[in-house]
C-alpha cells in the first residue's frame, strides 16, 4: 500500500475542509484564501475529526498511482491556505536586472527591449533587489508554473551561466571553443 497515501493529513486550526463526494471535489478554506480541486472518482476522501483520510478501493495499478497523488495534492492545498508557497529566482548576467512597476515585473535581460510580466490575482511578485525575484501564492502548481514561465524569458545558458535560474539551481557549465594551438 502507498506509504504517502496512507498518511492522514492533519487539519490545522483555522482551516476548514469540505468534501463533495458527488462531484468528487475538495474545498479548503484558510487564512490566506480558498482552494478548490477535483479528485479522481476512484479515490475516497473523508474528513474524520481533524484529519483527512484518502483511501482507494483496490490494488489496481491506476488506483495505486492515484492514491499518493490525491493525498499529496490535498496536503498541498492545506499547506497553501495556511502558509502559502514561494519560489525564488536569481538573475545573473552583466546588465541583467529586474524591477517592479506597479503590478508588473519589468526585466532587462539583454534583449533590445524590456520584458514585462504582469501579476495575476492569485500570484504576487516581490523584487527585494535588482537580481532577485520572489513569486508567492497559495496554489503550489500555479506558483511553480508562473516561476517556470518567468524563467523561460531567459533560461541560463551553459557557457557563462547568464540568465534566470531558480535559487540554488546548479547549471552544468560547458567548456568554450578550443582555439588552435600556437605554433
Amino acid at each position: 500500500m502507498s506509504r504517502i497515501g496512507r498518511k492522514p493529513i492533519v487539519i490545522p486550526a483555522g482551516v476548514e475542509v469540505k468534501v463533495d463526494e458527488i462531484e468528487h471535489s475538495v474545498t479548503v478554506k484558510g487564512p490566506k484564501g480558498t482552494l478548490n480541486s477535483k479528485f479522481h472518482p476512484l479515490m475516497t476522501v473523508k474528513v474524520e475529526g481533524n484529519e483527512i483520510l484518502v483511501t482507494r478501493p483496490n490494488d489496481d495499478k491506476e488506483a495505486r498511482s492515484l492514491h499518493g497523488l490525491t493525498r499529496t495534492n490535498i496536503s498541498n492545498m492545506v499547506e497553501g491556505v495556511m502558509h502559502g508557497f514561494e519560489k525564488k529566482l536569481e538573475v545573473q548576467g552583466v546588465g541583467y536586472r529586474v524591477a517592479k512597476q506597479g503590478t508588473q515585473l519589468v526585466m532587462n535581460l539583454g534583449y533590445s527591449h524590456q520584458v514585462f510580466v504582469p501579476e495575476t490575482e492569485d500570484i504576487k511578485i516581490d523584487v527585494p533587489d535588482a537580481t532577485t525575484i520572489i513569486i508567492k501564492g497559495i496554489d503550489k502548481q500555479k506558483v511553480g508554473q508562473f516561476a517556470a514561465e518567468v524563467r523561460e524569458k531567459r533560461p541560463p545558458e551553459p557557457y557563462k551561466g547568464k540568465g534566470i535560474r531558480y535559487a540554488g539551481e546548479h547549471i552544468i557549465r560547458k567548456e568554450g571553443k578550443a582555439g588552435k594551438g600556437k605554433k
